[in-house]
């Protein structure tokens, strides 16, 4: 067994040719940045590849180090499922040295073993039907929902023996890039400003209208703007036309690319808003973040704190850890993990419960411990 074991780290060392599939959201997408970081300085500039989901390729192609990437449509995949998959069979096939697989589907599993001569995959600890890949991959683990996303994307290091820092490294924005972003708030004459990130891709994770009015309206009297953004699908389109005219509040939805936001996120003083990529973005870059959280599971999706290497493993109204401030209610239902208190991907009564004067005076609390 030790010679096995030290045949393929040797073999690993001499790595040229990787994937990595990771086929789910954005914020997963994201979440890869540091593996990928960290697979390209200890095998000296390797071509790494990526397979991710179509709907998530405007966050992959924003990653440094990525020579390819290969995109799955479920929209393909119901007009001609079997034209896609042998497509992507034919490009992948014994093509890489090494696969890294971040997703337990079956379909991401097969990928792996077919790409890579070496496979490496997360698989799921509950399945009876895991049988199969753990007996052809090369090596597996198990995807832990209790461990943060950053953590588990992390795991494939240990099995070649790479070391690695628990850090979440951000991504750069391009000069042209910069060049825009500060050109647009010059244009608005805006200097120091807090992001106010209104929505999520879901509605149950989204603060309602009533309350987010509120908070705004409390926000925009600290005397600093506030950039309100967000994307272009209906949720964010339905709350740019809602959103209040305050004094500071300066409306960005459905203005700036995902590389644009993350400019702006860079040149912020704080993120302020919901749980989604926007939030891990600034985690990323070490912001000051104050964020508002439903049924979300914290222990995976919590913002990671780079000063202390951790996320939050606790379910409580307020927390603060490092340079991280999370809102939850105060109901023993939280944080239940359901995609809204009916599992339909509607409501959820939790973010119904989040005072706006409580995050406020939190925020109100910082500003004035940073201005003095």
């Amino acid at each position: 067994m030790y010679f096995l074991v030290h045949f393929y780290i040797k073999n690993l060392s001499k790595n040229k040719k990787i994937i990595v599939i990771i086929q789910r959201s954005n914020g997963d997408v994201f979440l890869t940045s540091s593996l990928i970081k960290s697979l390209h300085e200890y095998y000296d500039y390797p071509q790494i590849d990526l397979l991710v989901n179509e709907d998530t390729f405007s966050v992959a192609k924003l990653i440094p180090y990525i020579n390819k990437i290969y995109t799955f449509s479920y929209s393909k995949k119901e007009k001609s499922r079997w034209k896609q998959e042998k497509n992507i069979v034919v490009k992948l096939f014994k093509k890489y040295d090494l696969s890294i697989n971040l997703t337990a589907s079956d379909r991401s599993v097969i990928y792996a073993l077919i790409s890579g001569k070496t496979s490496i995959s997360c698989v799921d600890r509950a399945s009876k039907k895991s049988w199969w890949k753990k007996l052809l991959l090369t090596y597996y683990y198990y995807f832990d929902n209790s461990k943060h996303i950053l953590l588990n994307n992390l795991e494939p290091l240990k099995f070649l023996k790479i070391n690695f820092n628990k850090i979440h490294y951000p991504i750069e924005a391009s000069d042209q890039t910069i060049k825009k972003v500060k050109k647009k708030l010059e244009i608005n004459n805006i200097n120091d400003f807090f992001i106010f990130h209104a929505s999520t891709q879901y509605r149950y994770k989204t603060y309602p209208k009533k309350l987010r009015d509120q908070l705004l309206f409390r926000l925009s009297k600290l005397g600093i703007s506030i950039i309100v953004t967000g994307g272009n699908n209906s949720i964010d389109l339905e709350i740019k036309k809602d959103l209040p005219h305050l004094p500071n509040l300066y409306n960005f939805i459905g203005e700036t690319s995902i590389e644009e936001y993350i400019e702006l996120s860079r040149l912020s003083q704080c993120y302020i808003g919901m749980d989604t990529l926007n939030m891990h973005i600034a985690a990323s870059q070490n912001k000051r973040i104050f964020a508002i959280f439903g049924p979300t599971n914290l222990q995976m999706w919590s913002p990671w704190s780079n000063q202390l290497q951790k996320s939050s493993g606790i379910n409580q109204p307020i927390q603060t850890y490092g340079n991280i401030t999370i809102f939850q209610a105060d109901m023993p239902c939280v944080a239940c993990g359901k995609a809204g208190c009916n599992n339909d991907f509607k409501n959820s009564d939790c973010l119904d419960k989040i005072d706006p004067s409580i995050i406020s005076n939190n925020v109100n609390k910082w500003y004035e411990s940073i201005r003095i």
